[in-house]
This record gives C-alpha cells, sequence and structure tokens, in this order.
C-alpha cells in the first residue's frame, strides 16, 4: 500500500490490510456458533475465535492514520476524494445486499435457520431494508455499519490532521491518555450500579450522559479516532525495538487482552444472559481488551520485514470488495457447514472463512474487470 502523502511503498500494511480482512471473515464466520448461547463446546469454540479476531476493525482503522495523515489538502479536496471514493460502492451494496438476501433466502436456500426470521426477508422487507439506508444499516447490510462511521472519521481526519501537523509528540500522548480512559467508561458503567449509582432519570450513563445529553466528558476523545491517531503517532515515533523484544512485549499484551475478551465473554454470557448489550461491551471494537490486542499485532506486523510481492499488492488491493460482498457468502457457506455432522465447530468456522475470502475475491476481480461494476468494489 502505498502513502498517498509519502508516495512510499510499505508492503506491511498491504500484509496488514489483508489479516485484518481474513480477521473480519472469521468473525462473521463465528456468529452462528456464538449465536446457540448453550454453552457447548461448540459456543466455546465459536467465542474463541470471536474472541482472538475481535482487533479486526481496529486495525483497518489505524491504517487511515497511517495513508492519510498528515493532511496536506483543503477540506473540499480531501472529502470529495476520500468520502465521494465509498458514497458509490455504499450506495450499491445497501440495495445489491438486501436483494441478494431476498433471493437467497426465498429461492435458493433449501431448509430456513433458527437464527432466521423469514418475516423481515419478504420482498415489502426488502424494499423497506433498501430506502432506509439512509439512516442505518440493516441485518443484510451488517458490514456497512463501519462505512457509515468511516465516513465521520473522514469528516474529521483534515480537522484533527492540522492539529497533528504542529502538535509534538507530548500533544499527541496527551489526546492518547484521555482515549485510553475512554477504553474503560464501558467497564466503569457496568462497576458503577454495583457501587450503589442509581443513575438519572433511568438513565444509566455516567460523566454526564443523561436522556437529554448522549456527550459525556470524554465524548470527544473516544471511539475510531483515538486507533487512527495511535497509528499515525506509532509510525512518526516508531520504538526502536529489536523484532525479539517487540514480540516479548507485544504476546503478553496480545495473552491479556484475548483472556480478558474470551473468558469476559463466557462470564457475561453466564451471569448476564440474554443481555446482549452487556456481551457487545465485552466484545466492544473501543474497549481496553480489544485495544491490547489490536497494539500487539500492530507493532509485530510494523516490525514484519515484509517483501514486495505482486500477490500481496493484488490481494490486498481487492479488500475493499472482500470486505463489502463478503456476508451474504459467508451466510450461504454457514448455512452449509452446518449440516454437515461431527466436523468440530472450529474446522467449520476456518472453512467457512477461507472459503469465504476466495469467493469473495474472486466475485471482487470479476467485478474489477467491469469499468462500471469496478466503481462498486474500489
Amino acid at each position: 500500500m502505498i502513502s498517498e502523502n509519502t508516495k512510499i511503498y510499505l508492503p506491511w500494511i498491504d500484509f496488514l490490510r489483508i489479516l485484518a480482512c481474513f480477521m473480519v471473515l472469521i468473525s462473521h464466520s463465528c456468529d452462528a456458533f456464538v449465536g446457540t448461547f448453550d454453552n457447548s463446546s461448540t459456543f466455546h469454540q465459536g467465542v474463541f475465535w470471536g474472541s482472538i479476531v475481535r482487533a479486526c476493525v481496529p486495525l483497518f482503522a489505524m491504517m487511515s492514520g497511517i495513508l492519510l495523515f498528515p493532511v496536506k489538502t483543503d477540506l473540499a479536496t480531501f472529502y470529495k476524494k476520500r468520502i465521494g471514493r465509498i458514497i458509490i460502492p455504499m450506495i450499491f451494496w445497501s440495495i445489491a445486499l438486501p436483494l441478494a438476501f431476498f433471493l437467497y433466502l426465498n429461492f435458493i436456500k433449501s431448509s430456513s435457520s433458527a437464527l432466521i426470521d423469514m418475516n423481515n426477508f419478504t420482498m415489502q422487507a426488502t424494499v423497506t431494508k433498501i430506502y432506509t439506508a439512509i439512516f442505518n444499516f440493516n441485518y443484510d447490510t451488517t458490514p456497512l455499519w463501519y462505512m457509515y462511521m468511516l465516513i465521520g472519521l473522514y469528516l474529521i481526519i483534515p480537522i484533527i490532521g492540522s492539529w497533528l501537523n504542529q502538535a509534538t509528540k507530548k500533544d499527541i500522548q496527551y489526546f492518547l491518555v484521555f482515549w485510553i480512559v475512554t477504553l474503560l467508561v464501558p467497564y466503569i458503567k457496568m462497576i458503577a450500579p454495583t457501587l450503589g449509582y442509581a443513575g438519572n432519570y433511568d438513565q444509566m450513563g455516567i460523566w454526564g450522559v443523561c436522556n437529554w445529553n448522549e456527550f459525556g466528558t470524554f465524548y470527544y476523545f473516544s471511539g475510531f479516532l483515538g486507533y487512527i491517531v495511535l497509528a499515525y503517532y506509532l509510525v512518526k515515533y516508531p520504538f526502536q525495538w529489536s523484532i525479539s523484544k517487540t514480540i516479548a512485549i507485544a504476546l503478553p499484551l496480545f495473552i491479556v487482552g484475548f483472556l480478558a475478551t474470551f473468558f469476559g465473554f463466557l462470564a457475561t454470557q453466564k451471569y448476564y444472559p440474554g443481555n446482549y448489550a452487556n456481551l457487545e461491551v465485552i466484545w466492544c471494537f473501543c474497549n481496553i481488551n480489544v485495544a491490547l490486542m489490536t497494539i500487539a499485532i500492530f507493532l509485530v506486523v510494523q516490525k514484519l520485514k515484509i517483501p514486495e510481492s505482486k500477490w500481496i499488492k493484488r490481494i490486498s488491493s481487492a479488500t475493499f470488495g472482500i470486505y463489502l460482498s463478503h456476508f451474504i457468502i459467508v451466510q450461504a457457506l454457514t448455512d452449509t457447514f452446518l449440516k454437515i455432522p461431527h466436523l468440530p465447530a472450529t474446522l467449520k468456522i476456518l472453512s467457512i472463512a477461507l472459503l469465504g475470502f476466495i469467493l469473495s475475491y474472486l466475485i471482487t476481480k470479476l467485478m474489477d474487470s467491469n469499468s462500471i461494476t469496478r466503481r462498486f468494489i474500489k
């Protein structure tokens, strides 16, 4: 991947992009196995793989921090180039994915799934999903949640970029300290009621959050913005460690983050059965345990001596299309592999992810061969 600011080819970013994309597919390949919530071996295997790849999306965000900072253009030019590039694919897949799910579930799939409510996949429901995409994503377009978020990042990046252009190393460190505090907020919010906090007006938010205000004390330092600033910092001020020292530091970080994510999810499911909000706190991309895993992977990959490879370049350039197209493919593969008896859940998950990646890549390359459809995956 070539940084548009430095024009220097960085092979390790291409490798990181492919790794993050494959991790996304593993994450979605776990859904049916995690969704049983039956405390079986299958459930535990699903939680294991879902937890171990949780850094996938933050890694994608961090790549934006490498490739787009420092911003050297005016706002209008930046918005036209970056946001304009993703609006057309976003519109196309907001239409294509609901239609694909409608056709698949109504005319191709041979049996229904307990996890699928067919009332949500009628033609009327499909049309509603398409025109309400202006408000938000839906089940069929689940991967597009990242696109809505990414537009928000693109809106703020030039503004943050102006600050980064003149910020000192210490300035950025202060920002990252405040961001780290926000990674703890979900857990502080969970713990507060056990210490007697009863909320305000039936709202359990903390530090100023209430029914008439969702913007708490550290709101403006929170979210994926922290990941892109962190990436900028780690590239501009890299740690002068050997690869062995980097692994020696990164591995414990990853293990701690993973164990907190894995066992935290199991404990939350046990003590708060059916409470999906609390489960999402454990798997939230912007919490401390996921951040630890993300930082660990980033530090190690940053140190790798990745040689230039036409295949790495080729696959990396297709990851946007793979990300956009994979969800319906993973759904179909999941339905197929769930019917195979006596195959461990781990093999099913990894097989779904690998085959889904390959098929999504082939679809992306096919679309890339046409000047019209190319606009939907680039």
